[in-house]
């Protein structure tokens, strides 16, 4: 990896004075992370990715090696202030510390790897009766996947949907086709006959006649 490297193919390779250890580190390797942080930064908010990392901290993998109290303080604190109370938080910080010992001891607990394992175990162990906050907590960053995914349906669908020949549609009825066209599973269990009936049971619309 010390020797020089040389670019371009046959009578065209040159040697240029790098070696290849600093082609494949900086010029492949890193150049491929800051490719995918500014896919990341374009995708995500500050918000969004502060959100996630606030997240991590609740993360069971690895004996809960990412588990922190305060970062998980400050994401109650943070994101949700309007599902937990001013007592909720107070009290929020001795549960974790009981839970924190409690997992320790408890081998289906301990041995998890992930936030929807760790949701099942608190219900199957019965701790989430006696943790009601976290599990609380737990399933509200449950739900961050799910929203985003929708997001990104929803902005790859209106590529789709609205189109040149659709640009002047209004707000309304765009989001209306948007949900039709993503959620195609549950439209196609609809009855057309259904939909024509309640179509025409809706109230009469007067018609003007010039």
């Amino acid at each position: 990896m010390t020797t020089i490297y040389t670019a371009g193919k046959g009578r065209s390779r040159r040697p240029i004075n790098i070696t290849l250890d600093h082609h494949y580190r900086v010029d492949l390797f890193t150049a491929s992370v800051d490719s995918q942080l500014h896919e990341i930064n374009s995708r995500f908010d500050e918000h969004m990715i502060d959100l996630l990392l606030l997240s991590s901290a609740l993360d069971p993998k690895d004996s809960f090696k990412s588990f922190d109290m305060d970062k998980i303080c400050l994401l109650v604190n943070k994101h949700y202030p309007e599902d937990f109370s001013t007592q909720e938080k107070c009290w929020l910080s001795c549960e974790l510390q009981h839970f924190h010992l409690d997992v320790q001891r408890n081998p289906k607990l301990y041995k998890l790897s992930t936030l929807s394992q760790l949701s099942k175990a608190l219900v199957d162990t019965g701790k989430a009766i006696a943790y009601p906050l976290i599990d609380r907590l737990i399933r509200l960053v449950l739900t961050l996947p799910v929203s985003t995914a929708t997001c990104e349906r929803a902005f790859s669908a209106m590529s789709i949907v609205k189109t040149m020949l659709r640009n002047r549609m209004k707000d309304d009825f765009l989001s209306d086709i948007l949900v039709v066209y993503i959620e195609k599973a549950i439209t196609k269990r609809f009855d057309l006959d259904s939909i024509i009936d309640d179509f025409a049971n809706m109230k009469v619309r007067r018609v003007q006649f010039k």
